[in-house]
């Protein structure tokens, strides 16, 4: 199971019209990688509880046939008598106990997964540890260095991994362990009657603690693997700088590379004149570079972009159908859509910007209407 039913606010404003696991990465939406991890290690049987923006991950996926995996959904939510859509959330482990009591989806060992982080974890090595010890439930952590500890909920356990308690976030001098729970639980289907029905219920703050106060086992693996977790905006722009740089592995630029560190999509125009290109960068397709323009790597300009003469790109993304207004630079910030974000998460809308920094690259007018 995918959790994917959550708004994304510590994300915004990547999630105003896209929900988390949307959010691309090399063009590609993070849950994609997921299900092609999935369906790598055997697992063809997805269901994926959606809430927010719920279409835009349903229209994308579809029936999971293209990427050789039978895909559900559970939505989380009612219409109204107008006809209005509502998400509402009912908690991870509520959102397991509907489709349970819906279908009996888990009558088998079944892993859970967040829908918002890559990652290359040895599935089939998880299963047998989960298996060998007599696990009810496994919480997959990696070790995280204690200064950062306080960014993550923090899982204590004894010398034989069976989980004692846990700590959300905790500061450095109180953290009782260094185990980072990475949002990737092995359940089998007894747990699923601890579950009260039509109930908020969490998996981290509900379900977990209820385990240790049964004494069910339960068990943390400690697990050495890539885990990438796009926790808020600065953690995006971290990775996307790490996966041009090249420092995440398996992970690729895509497109043809036609100079030292330079990829660009098809049929993308770029005028040398007066430009230069300090790789790494991509430039997707159909996107036109102007003459004069100045893009600094680690950058991602999205495809249909437009970057007018004389702009500056540094160590920036840029999402699709971006144009950056003549003369004007954008330097460690993610644009998307009507609003930039800067590294440290300082966000602002484009009527912020008395210049007409950027507009979309589809609206043939390049400075917009003057409102009346």
């Amino acid at each position: 199971m995918i959790l994917a039913a959550g708004k994304g606010t510590r994300v915004r404003p990547l999630t105003y019209e896209l929900p988390k696991p949307m959010i691309p990465i090399l063009g590609k939406p993070v849950m994609e990688y997921l299900v092609e991890h999935l369906v790598k290690y055997g697992i063809h049987d997805i269901m994926v509880n959606v809430s927010y923006l719920h279409e835009k991950i349903e229209d994308y996926f579809g029936d999971g046939q293209r990427f050789g995996a039978r895909i559900g959904y559970s939505f989380e939510g009612y219409v109204d008598d107008a006809g209005t859509v509502h998400p509402h959330p009912i908690g991870s482990a509520g959102g397991m106990k509907k489709i349970q009591e819906f279908g009996g989806f888990f009558d088998e060992t079944t892993l859970v997964i967040c829908g918002d982080a890559l990652i290359d974890l040895d599935i089939q090595s998880a299963l047998f540890e989960h298996r060998s010890k007599g696990a009810m439930v496994s919480v997959i952590t990696r070790e995280v260095p204690l200064e950062q500890v306080s960014s993550y909920g923090v899982v204590v356990a004894d010398q034989d991994g069976r989980v004692q308690s846990f700590q959300e976030k905790p500061k450095r001098e109180e953290a009782l362990s260094n185990l980072a729970s990475t949002g990737i639980y092995i359940m089998e289907p007894e747990v699923l009657a601890l579950i009260p029905r039509d109930t908020v219920f969490d998996i981290g703050s509900d379900l977990f603690p209820l385990l240790v106060e049964k004494k069910l086992p339960f068990f943390a693996q400690k697990r050495f693997f890539n885990w990438i977790d796009i926790g808020n905006v600065t953690d995006f722009w971290a990775v996307l700088q790490g996966v041009l740089s090249g420092k995440v592995a398996q992970m690729y630029v895509p497109g043809t590379q036609v100079r030292q560190g330079l990829w660009v999509g098809l049929n993308t125009r770029i005028d040398w004149e007066g430009t230069t290109i300090e790789g790494p960068v991509y430039i997707g397709a159909g996107t036109h570079v102007e003459a004069g323009c100045k893009i600094v790597g680690p950058s991602w300009i999205g495809h249909g972009s437009h970057i007018c003469a004389g702009s500056g790109i540094v160590r920036s993304v840029l999402f699709e159908y971006t144009r950056t207004a003549p003369g004007t630079k954008v330097e460690e910030s993610v644009v998307c859509g009507q609003y930039s974000v800067t590294r440290e998460g300082d966000m602002k809308h484009i009527s912020e910007y008395a210049d007409n920094h950027w507009n979309d690259a589809r609206d043939r007018r390049v400075k917009p209407r003057k409102q009346a």
